[in-house]
């Protein structure tokens, strides 16, 4: 039997993440044999890890040798991974096998993105990932060590800002359709660093949330099968994080 919610009951689980929040916990508790564990969901997430880095390594072979089909590649590693994710988001239990899924096909578009980085920008790449996990790393170490804490206005902060530059994203998007540059914030200017270096913090902030939502959902005895799904939300942060450091250094290498 899953045990309950006691030590935090009346406290909000919220993520900016949409794949965390607290309602897939709440519904999910009692649903499955098992609870879900720390080490499970890191051991997960490693895979996850795996499968984005192997699906990488075959779009950038295919770059670097020179393949001049890469945009179905990349387009539909693309909408596999929202497909994958929006799935995962809205059935939990499939994480197991859209969790995977999710990681295969967003590796194959950020093969094709990271090499043509790299071709522009000589050695970006492995700027960029170094960043992402001493970034991960070092979230970690503060949180485990109380230095930060996810408090409810921290999460309230976080959440508003994370939603703020998603709509600046989507309007981005759009605009973009109708041939519209949005001015400043997309270049190399004092402006344009600026905001990336906004969202990169955002995007770091997000780990936080996260790391405090992964606990509360071991404490609370979710089924086990939410370790998939919380190393796929985890994903996503870092993801997200890591396309956000290749901007910031593209933007710092123009400015040299």
């Amino acid at each position: 039997m899953l045990k309950a919610l006691a030590p935090n009951e009346g406290r909000l689980m919220r993520s900016a993440n949409p794949a965390l929040n607290a309602q897939v916990f709440a519904k999910s508790r009692g649903t499955a044999e098992g609870v879900m564990t720390l080490n499970g969901t890191v051991a997960k997430t490693a895979a996850l890890l795996i499968l984005v880095v192997l699906s990488a390594a075959l779009t950038w072979d295919k770059v670097k040798a020179g393949d001049p089909n890469l945009m179905p590649w990349m387009i539909g590693g693309l909408i596999g991974g929202l497909v994958t994710s929006i799935a995962t988001i809205f059935r939990p239990q499939w994480a197991a096998v859209t969790g995977p899924l999710y990681a295969a096909c967003q590796g194959l578009f950020l093969g094709v993105v990271s090499a043509f980085f790299n071709k522009m920008y000589p050695g970006i790449v492995v700027e960029a990932v170094g960043l992402t996990f001493g970034t991960l790393f070092a979230l970690l170490v503060a949180y485990r060590s109380g230095w930060i804490k996810a408090t409810e206005n921290f999460k309230l902060g976080v959440f508003a800002a994370t939603g703020a530059i998603g709509l600046v994203y989507l309007v981005t998007m759009i605009l973009n359709l109708f041939q519209i540059q949005v001015p400043y914030i997309h270049e190399s200017g004092v402006v344009g660093i600026g905001f990336s270096l906004f969202v990169v913090v955002i995007a770091a902030l997000n780990l936080v949330l996260d790391f405090d939502f992964i606990e509360q959902g071991c404490e609370s005895g979710a089924p086990r099968y939410m370790e998939w799904y919380a190393a796929f939300g985890l994903m996503v942060t870092l993801i997200w994080l890591y396309v956000e450091f290749l901007r910031l250094l593209s933007k710092l290498r123009n400015r040299n």
